[in-house]
């Protein structure tokens, strides 16, 4: 490996020249930093400026390379330099935009210029360039499990991408709830009238496609492996165990609708002719289009009623309190197989709130046009009387609360969907730990039935399945990686991801394809999926100082990690996200990457030119997560909001990847308050790697009690939970704690 060999790069280009005395911070960058040399230039990512680097690149074997320039999220393409490590010093940004343009303040301007560059140095030094990971898979298949709509979908999109697929569906067809339909809600020009479902062209595309493998009446009884070399048995009711190696998963089982007998008081399970929507397809197919006929004695249908929002909406506990957003277009197309048969027949949608958005707006006026009524009222109750019922229910737009339809031959109930996940890993893990104390002697037990209901029976130390929302549905960042889970190299897709219906799952899955085809190629050559995607950095651990603590392998979100034989950490690259949250967990700091590390941090918060405590110049180390805090930051600057010129911003991985180390270091260093900005965490958590964010605010709430046995004031460690959008908020935040901070005063340990 050739000798490490820093220089450092000072633009003078988008005012920087003007504000800043840049021949300065190269002196600084050289003396100070104690790097090879510095230039300066006076446009930097213009074609003469990244040329200079090249030719220091070639001709003085430059192997680090610090640019003072913009943030290290601007001119990244510029500024890449194949087997260069590159730190950036954010001097436009994150200095000259945030602070006003007077001579008043170009001291303390000046300052905060220095100390990046200086932070950037000493960066620099502390890392190198990753190698890639001698662990890799090749395996470029992608396995799709549910052969319904999504599944389907999925498979072809891999295929038309010239990729080979795997179908697992545990019935004896493909199709799913979408074959078992008289048709579906329009999803193409001119919206008006129900479609034909296109499943069976689906199937007969995929027996035709050669790239494509079906599995029926099958079930996944065993995965096992890493994104490019998953292995997974897949168990057919009639046949021997078959095993597929496979570099990706889509999760695609669908859902179930929600039990009508659950519904006892709107007619559910008390009454042949009260039926749920998926029953009244059942019906539809039985009458092969023709008029639909009243179960309970074949009769005419002369009144059908809708009932929305059946079980669903529930606040009280009792039912499903998500809306499952498909069943008002249901109703909807439903009503029109009435009416399309006979005009005559009186179809009524009761309805609390009618959502149809987009383009089932033109579809919801012609059914008006039809004739099919819409009112607003919550329906009360539902009995049986003979072969009709009797509908009550409080209309909303009259307010009669005693309003009735007492003649009704048919009531169609608008159940929801419930997600077919799999095991609940939080019950499998409770049911583990008993079973592991021998509180409970039914664990044992409750394990096995839970193994029985798991749909990929993963051989994980987390639990057989992917983690789970608090309704069911499989997790996945909503907001910024919507089809990835915590499991890497394994998507979700369709209703079992959110309610949704056959047009939305159609989209859902095509993107559960494409990121399903870019972890393949990833894991073919070392590097991360996502949300650092192309990383090729990886964890590794001092096995020396290892303490068996177990903490890396319990707070990785991502199940990356797992334990040797002898209980040491056993690093599965291809399933980290390179989050850094082990990095934080580890009490004894021994786990680090190659380009991101305990070391590379800490030098960047010492390297701080720090002032005496008689200057009144204070210093507020900012520790802010690169995927939000950070571009809420650069944003700021963009916006010229201006921040107190004595903060200094470290931008790290995950707040999960912050140890309680950089805190004392940050103390001891004479820092006089420490700000960690995160993304939101929770139930409806913001954070790209899931947990990270929550398990940093947990370990952060315990320094409380260090700077308290050292008689300092627990206001100077603060934690914030900071969106990507709060670009007027987070100068608000900094500009407050840094009042705070001059209220409680200097640190006394400063100059110690």
């Amino acid at each position: 490996m050739a000798e490490q060999k820093v220089a450092a790069y000072i633009c003078q280009g988008c005012g920087l020249g003007d504000r800043l005395d840049t021949a300065d911070l190269a002196k600084i960058a050289q003396k100070e930093g104690k790097i090879a040399f510095a230039k300066e230039h006076e446009f930097l990512c213009n074609a003469d400026g990244v040329q200079l680097i090249k030719n220091d690149i070639a001709n003085e074997a430059v192997t680090h390379v610090v640019i003072g320039a913009c943030s290290r999220r601007a001119k990244t393409e510029a500024f890449t330099f194949e087997g260069i490590h590159v730190s950036r010093a954010n001097l436009r940004e994150g200095v000259i935009w945030v602070r006003p343009d007077s001579d008043e303040h170009r001291e303390t301007t000046q300052e905060m210029a220095a100390d990046y560059i200086r932070m950037a140095c000493a960066e620099a030094k502390k890392v190198k360039v990753p190698e890639v990971s001698p662990e890799r898979g090749g395996n470029k298949r992608i396995l799709v499990v549910g052969g319904g709509m999504s599944g389907m979908t999925a498979a072809l999109e891999a295929s038309k991408a010239g990729y080979q697929a795997v179908i697992v569906e545990k019935s004896g067809e493909l199709g799913g709830w979408a074959a078992k339909l008289h048709k579906r809600i329009p999803f193409n020009e001119p919206f008006q009238d129900p479609q034909e479902t296109g499943v069976a062209e689906m199937v007969a595309a995929i027996q035709a496609d050669s790239n494509i493998k079906v599995y029926t009446n099958a079930v996944t009884s065993k995965t096992s492996g890493a994104p490019g070399r998953f292995s997974v048995e897949i168990s057919q009711e009639s046949g021997p165990t078959t095993t597929e190696e496979v570099g990706a998963i889509i999760q695609a089982t669908g859902f179930t609708t929600y039990d009508i007998a659950k519904l006892p008081e709107l007619g559910g399970g008390k009454s042949s002719n009260v039926v749920d929507q998926a029953g009244l397809e059942a019906l539809m197919k039985a009458a092969n289009g023709g008029a639909i006929k009243r179960p309970s004695d074949g009769g005419e249908v002369k009144t059908v009623v809708f009932v929305q929002c059946a079980g669903q909406r529930d606040d009280t506990g009792t039912h499903l309190p998500y809306c499952s957003g498909f069943c008002c277009a249901t109703s909807v197309k439903q009503a029109m197989y009435f009416k399309d048969a006979n005009p005559d027949v009186d179809t009524v949608v009761l309805y609390s709130d009618l959502r149809l958005p987009g383009n089932n707006e033109d579809f919801y006026r012609n059914a008006q046009r039809k004739g099919v009524t819409f009112s607003k009222g919550k329906v009360k109750s539902v009995e049986a009387s003979g072969n009709q019922c009797k509908v009550q229910f409080h209309d909303l737009i009259l307010n009669d609360e005693n309003a009735a339809i007492a003649d009704a031959d048919l009531v169609v109930l608008a159940t929801g969907q419930v997600p077919n996940s799999g095991t609940n890993i939080d019950l499998f893990q409770a049911a583990e730990a008993e079973a592991l104390s021998g509180t409970n002697p039914d664990a044992e037990a409750k394990i096995a039935e839970l193994k029985v209901v798991s749909v990929l029976n993963l051989q994980y130390r987390q639990g057989p399945d992917m983690p789970q929302l608090k309704h069911g549905f499989t997790d996945s960042h909503f907001i910024c990686f919507p089809y990835e889970t915590r499991r890497t190299g394994i998507y979700a897709a369709g209703p079992v991801r959110r309610p949704m219906d056959i047009a939305q799952a159609t989209e859902d899955a095509t993107g559960a394809a494409m990121k399903a085809i870019q972890a393949v190629e990833n894991a073919a050559v070392g590097r991360a999926a996502h949300p650092r995607s192309g990383d090729l950095s990886y964890p590794s651990f001092r096995k020396e100082g290892c303490t068996q603590c177990k903490r890396c392998t319990v707070e990785c979100p991502f199940g990356a990690i797992n334990e040797d034989e002898n209980r040491y950490p056993q690093f599965n690259e291809e399933r980290c996200r390179r989050c850094g949250t082990c990095m934080g967990a580890c009490p004894v700091r021994v786990i680090s990457f190659e380009n991101y590390s305990i070391d590379s941090i800490g030098s960047q918060i010492k390297a701080v030119d720090m002032p005496d405590e008689f200057s009144e110049k204070p210093r507020i180390l900012i520790l802010a997560c690169e995927n939000d805090a950070y571009p809420a930051l650069d944003m700021a600057g963009m916006n010229r909001i201006e921040y107190n010129q004595f903060v200094r911003i470290i931008p790290v991985r995950c707040l999960g990847s912050v140890n309680t180390i950089f805190i004392t270091d940050a103390l001891n260093s004479g820092y006089d308050g420490v700000m960690l900005m995160g993304c939101k965490h929770g139930e409806d958590y913001q954070c790209h790697f899931v947990k990270g964010s929550e398990l940093a605010s947990y370990r952060m709430s315990k320094v409380d009690d260090t700077l308290k046995s050292m008689n300092m004031e627990t206001e100077r460690v603060a934690t914030y939970e900071v969106a990507i959008t709060d670009i007027e908020r987070v100068p608000k935040l900094i500009n407050e704690y840094a009042a705070k901070i001059e209220e409680i005063g200097m640190n006394p340990f400063k100059g110690f």
